[in-house]
């Protein structure tokens, strides 16, 4: 389980991304006309803003685009993780979307199980759940072996 400190707050825009992590599914808002995805969720639809986003479950894959390892935290409930990484992966379905998370060996590993300098742009990784409390379940990438 995680701190609650750590955890984000849900409000009626992003409250059905939260509740598809809740059931294991990665989901995303979607321009009914365009079929575009939306990330992060928004009261109003980018790419039609007349149509209302429809919400759809994607396939919860994608690589990483990009990694960081913060050191000195700016959020103090952080400290005793530090260093931890942070990745951006791009999804499967659309690259320009990404979503922030943390690379882990595993369903349930603290975020700082794999370190900075093991982890490559580009490694393709599947969305896995981790509950944070009753209310907040949240997205974490595990790496995947490359495909032959």
């Amino acid at each position: 389980m995680t701190d609650s400190a750590l955890l984000p707050n849900i409000d009626d825009t992003n409250e059905p991304f939260w509740l598809g992590c809740r059931a294991g599914l990665l989901r995303l808002q979607q321009c009914p006309v365009t079929r575009r995805l939306i990330f992060p969720p928004r009261p109003v639809n980018p790419w039609s803003p007349r149509d209302k986003a429809v919400w759809t479950d994607v396939c919860g894959r994608g690589t990483i685009w990009s990694v960081i390892a913060p050191h000195a935290p700016l959020m103090l409930d952080f400290t005793l993780l530090a260093p931890y990484n942070a990745i951006v992966v791009a999804l499967e379905e659309d690259a320009t979307i990404g979503l922030i998370g943390n690379l882990v060996p595993e369903a349930g590993a603290p975020i700082n199980a794999i370190a900075y300098d093991d982890i490559e742009i580009g490694t393709a990784v599947q969305v896995v759940f981790e509950r944070g409390n009753d209310e907040v379940t949240l997205p974490r990438w595990l790496p995947q072996a490359p495909q032959r």
